[in-house]
């Protein structure tokens, strides 16, 4: 095993550096991984540039990354489901409490959890990480370890279509065709979604929604208003969508999704924008239509791993761009461009393959 332990380490606002840090061990209930595949997501870059999200302020160094997947070196004296050589994905957020939320299986809302490359906590942009040996699933032998690490977007995918009630014949409209977006897509067709219309500005990104199964890609101009866009939502599936998936936080966009949804459909937030928003909250209620909100998941990795082992879902297409852990810095500026939909970095020297 190596002595040192390369890792990405965010300073403070716009300081990003490569440092050896020292190897962990694990704890009774806890795995030392070394870590294969990690993808850069737009939180870890929004940190880089601006230091902090919402209230989560980055204010001592912090190791980036949590959509990761890698190999078991080690393992804690208490640990049973797991052994050295196991191929794992991570599930970064790990509550610390036996709270209400936790109890009631909604532990991502618990208020102490542990998550990966929030602050303070370290993320596994890294060689070697420890981690709950609980919250780290066995990849099945077709499961490559970059699809294991996608198992982290992808699952907010599922949580935003099971808190949609997406199910089979249901029309969806999603707006925003990002990594994110994206997932949604699949996993909407997945669990049924007859018709799925998905819009963005952006052509490229279209083209690969396209590709992954949209039924109708919509390019967004910005002189287009929400009830315009809403409209040409209604004219291309025939009628408006049970359910809009709103993956941008942008004001316009959150319009959008209000007034395209069909009365008593739903409406589920999964971007993050500014604080206040103005929305047609009215036109919302007098016609039902539900607005419910996305907080990352919970008890999602079973059914992801299940979804890919059984190859329902393809989530190959999305890694577009691969780093070597040493050029993090480029890969970071690659993904903060908006180049290509999801950069994933290997951090195993000797294994740089898919």
């Amino acid at each position: 095993m190596d002595k040192t332990n390369l890792s990405v380490v965010l300073h403070s606002q716009g300081d990003l550096r490569l440092e050896h840090r020292p190897i962990p061990e694990p704890g009774p209930n806890e795995v030392l991984l070394q870590m294969h595949s990690v993808g850069i997501c737009g939180s870890d870059v929004h940190y880089w540039q601006h230091g902090r999200i919402g209230d989560f302020v980055v204010k001592k160094p912090m190791v980036l990354g949590h959509e990761a997947a890698g190999r078991v070196v080690k393992v804690g004296s208490a640990v049973t489901n797991l052994k050295p050589g196991d191929r794992v994905a991570v599930e970064p957020g790990v509550p610390r409490d036996t709270d209400e939320f936790f109890k009631s299986g909604r532990y991502n809302l618990s208020p102490t959890i542990f998550f990966c490359a929030t602050p303070p906590d370290d993320g596994n942009l890294c060689r070697y990480y420890k981690h709950s040996a609980n919250f780290c699933y066995k990849l099945p032998d077709n499961v490559t370890f970059e699809e294991g690490a996608l198992i982290e977007p992808l699952s907010v995918g599922i949580h935003a279509c099971r808190r949609a009630g997406v199910s089979l014949g249901s029309t969806v409209l999603i707006c925003g065709a990002g990594p994110i977006g994206l997932v949604c897509l699949l996993v909407a067709k997945a669990m049924g979604a007859s018709q799925v219309v998905i819009t963005d500005l952006s052509s490229e990104r279209l083209a690969m929604a396209k590709e992954l199964g949209a039924d109708f890609p919509q390019e967004v101009r910005r002189e287009d208003t929400a009830e315009q866009l809403a409209k040409k939502v209604e004219e291309l599936l025939g009628a408006q969508p049970h359910v809009t998936i709103e993956c941008t936080g942008v004001q316009s966009s959150v319009q959008t999704a209000i007034y395209a949804t069909r009365s008593g459909g739903v409406v589920v937030l999964v971007g993050m924008g500014a604080e206040m928003t103005t929305i047609p909250l009215l036109n919302a209620a007098v016609r039902e239509v539900d607005i419910r909100g996305v907080f990352r998941y919970c008890n999602t990795w079973p059914m992801a791993i299940a979804m890919l082992a059984s190859k329902k879902v393809n989530v190959k297409p999305l890694v577009t761009h691969r780093f070597p852990l040493e050029q993090a810095v480029q890969a970071f500026e690659t993904t903060r461009q908006g180049l290509g939909v999801k950069v994933m970095l290997k951090c195993d020297e000797n294994d740089q393959s898919p």
